[in-house]
């Protein structure tokens, strides 16, 4: 069973900065694409960033672009969300998700949350004004 956990979550003000780490353990299958997600309070969930495990490729959504920097570790397993420049909109619950095996390979849009079939239990993120 694969299990997602994130950490670095906090309170920060705004123009600071943050880490989140994602770390990723019972895998039994090689990585395709890893996303961050966030969900505001009283909004729906939405993407992020992507990478895909295996090149490094990477995709933001337009409203971090500049700002944040999606990473992966091969040997830790682990996926990483720098956050600089943070803004009180950027505060939200933010997810770690992996794609589900079915689709390795596939030409897939990573902003579609059904293409992720593991998610992991959020880390707190706000950003005080």
């Amino acid at each position: 069973q694969v299990q997602l956990v994130e950490s670095g979550g906090g309170l920060v003000q705004a123009g600071g900065s943050l880490k989140l780490s994602c770390a990723a353990s019972g895998r039994t299958f090689e990585s395709y694409v890893m996303g961050w997600f966030r969900q505001a309070p009283g909004k729906e969930r939405e993407f992020v960033a992507s990478i895909t495990w295996s090149s490094g490729s990477t995709y933001y959504t337009d409203s971090v672009k500049g700002r944040f920097t999606i990473s992966r570790d091969l040997a830790k397993n682990t996926v990483y969300l720098q956050m600089n420049s943070l803004r009180p909109e950027d505060t939200a619950v933010y997810y770690c998700a992996e794609t589900s095996p079915r689709w390795t390979g596939q030409p897939i849009n990573v902003k579609d949350q059904g293409k992720y079939g593991y998610w992991g239990q959020g880390a707190q993120v706000t950003v005080s004004s």
